[in-house]
């Protein structure tokens, strides 16, 4: 009768779980969050400071609350300690919306109105995408 030689043992392979991922899903999604709040958060507290006649002028009060939003969310990120090219990465989704229904409202093909939600919309997906782009800064933080 032979024997052999004992194996050592092998380790067992690591159990796949979901809970990784759901964390990062859920960083993500917190941190959009985050960025939304700071946005109403920038909007509330500089909007006071327009002059009331820009609201009468939808191009202008567009890019104002714009530009407002973009402040709140841009100061939170640099508190949050994010690069500056995620910063600038992040105000140009947010804006670009807007002053791209700026051509469209100047040729009289949307109203006031349209700009305004449509670039609100607009500026969600491009915050969504501009997210998806960078998701691993985004998701790890």
């Amino acid at each position: 009768m032979t024997t052999q030689p004992a194996q050592p043992a092998q380790p067992a392979a690591p159990v796949a779980t979901t809970r990784a991922p759901r964390r990062r899903v859920l960083r993500f999604a917190g941190h959009y969050l985050e960025m939304v709040v700071a946005m109403v958060v920038g909007m509330a507290l500089l909007m006071p400071l327009t002059p009331a006649a820009w609201a009468a002028l939808p191009a202008v009060h567009a890019l104002v609350m714009a530009a407002d939003m973009t402040i709140g969310m841009a100061v939170w990120m640099a508190v949050r300690r994010h690069r500056a090219r995620l910063i600038v990465e992040m105000s140009a989704a947010m804006c670009a919306p807007f002053v791209l229904l700026l051509v469209p409202y100047g040729l009289g093909a949307v109203s006031g109105e349209t700009l305004m939600i449509g670039g609100h919309v607009l500026m969600f997906l491009t915050m969504f995408g501009a997210m998806l782009l960078r998701r691993d800064e985004y998701a790890g933080c």
